[in-house]
């Protein structure tokens, strides 16, 4: 499920946050590139183009409330970077192909890894609210 800006703005002002214009600029952002998984270094990269007065605390402050408030979430892929991405939190079941030499990072679902979360949860008696399944490896540009 995608938010639009005016769904995010309308999470910001439920929890008494106000929709400032550093904020738009960061959601526009992040709604324009949805697709990639940002760090507050290329967002603020993106952020100087638009608006050279917005300083990178502000982004890393506003990348941290929406990570608060379940907007964006946090994720590390062994980079040193966290990045980001719009939560989903219907679906919690998507994973990552991190290429190790250019840093792409693909997204995939799969099936069969929801039947092992079931499979495992069923036989530890344990109540698994979300998992993160990273691959390493070469993408078909960087394979040589």
């Amino acid at each position: 499920m995608k938010l639009t800006l005016e769904e995010i703005c309308e999470k910001l002002h439920q929890n008494d946050y106000k929709i400032t214009p550093q904020r738009q600029i960061i959601l526009k952002i992040f709604l324009e590139n949805a697709e990639q998984h940002l760090s507050a270094e290329e967002v603020y990269a993106i952020v100087r183009d638009i608006n050279p007065d917005v300083g990178l605390a502000t982004v890393y402050r506003t990348l941290d409330l929406l990570a608060e408030l379940e907007i964006l979430q946090k994720v590390n892929f062994g980079d040193g970077k966290s990045r980001y991405e719009f939560s989903d939190l219907e679906v919690h079941h998507h994973h990552h192909l991190i290429c190790v030499k250019c840093g792409k990072v693909t997204e995939f679902d799969d099936d069969q890894l929801e039947t092992l979360e079931k499979n495992i949860a069923q036989k530890s008696n344990f109540k698994i609210i979300d998992h993160q399944l990273k691959f390493f490896g070469y993408c078909s540009n960087c394979q040589t």
